[in-house]
């Protein structure tokens, strides 16, 4: 694995991991088309790691609050971090239960084009929801369907972030408390993956420093332009325009496929 791998992959990560387009999915397409071979999975950790402090430090205000809440015993803080956990429950149960059968999903390289297809299905259908949503937070049970929605995004080509502000928005939450709500869901969730692979690091072989360090400060400095993008474009209410690029890029694939 190549520097220019990394810097290639870094983008990939960062900037899908958060734009509703699927990580997954793009990487792994981006390593079919590219022939790119990761060895082992720690440059899958270290950039899982990278996009994690960007979420950190685009919400430090609001991740800092809540931390702060909760030593002095907050009411507030402790429910809006009972929310958290309760929405980070589906995919952790579903990770835990069918984690053979998700990895299979990714050793099929048809099943992130058609996943990308409905993903642009879920962008769509939320174009007319923006300026409707006006709760400032969910409740319990918005919060497990949100967590739903993550679960359906272990998929390879169903994005996360996608996935889960799409439920939001159809839940009342507000545009941009819904993005909120969504990446801070993504620490718990991304770091829970890092550690998942921690276990299978003693016997996995690894690119260089070097490679690690570039493709994780590319994942993490694209990251966080990728989640102010985001929230950018919710704002303009145009967030369903990844929806064609969806579309496009599977469709493109799956011919590609198809074809070779």
């Amino acid at each position: 694995m190549s520097l220019w791998d990394s810097i290639l992959l870094g983008i990939v990560q960062g900037a899908t991991e958060f734009l509703p387009v699927s990580s997954s999915g793009h990487l792994v397409i981006a390593q079919a088309l590219l022939d790119i071979h990761v060895p082992g999975v720690v440059f899958e950790i270290a950039v899982h790691v990278a996009t994690l402090f960007s979420v950190l430090l685009v919400y430090r205000a609001r991740v800092g609050s809540l931390v702060v809440g909760a030593v002095r015993r907050d009411g507030n803080a402790w429910h809006y971090i009972a929310l958290l956990v309760v929405a980070t429950l589906p995919a952790a149960f579903l990770g835990l239960l069918a984690e053979a059968q998700i990895e299979a999903l990714f050793e099929s390289p048809w099943v992130p084009g058609f996943a990308l297809l409905v993903t642009g299905v879920f962008l769509w259908s939320a174009r007319g929801r923006i300026g409707l949503a006006t709760a400032e937070r969910p409740g319990f049970l918005a919060a497990f369907l949100i967590g739903v929605a993550q679960a359906i995004a272990l998929v390879p080509g169903i994005s996360r972030s996608g996935s889960t502000v799409v439920a939001a928005l159809w839940l009342g939450v507000e545009a941009r408390e819904a993005a909120a709500f969504s990446f801070l869901m993504a620490v718990p969730a991304i770091a829970g993956a890092a550690v998942l692979k921690l276990g299978d690091l003693e016997a996995a072989s690894g690119p260089s420093a070097a490679v690690l360090v570039v493709g994780g400060v590319v994942a993490g400095v694209t990251g966080i332009v990728a989640i102010r993008t985001f929230v950018r474009m919710l704002e303009r209410r145009s967030f369903h325009h990844f929806a064609p690029y969806c579309w496009t890029v599977g469709a493109l694939y799956l011919v590609y496929l198809s074809l070779r």
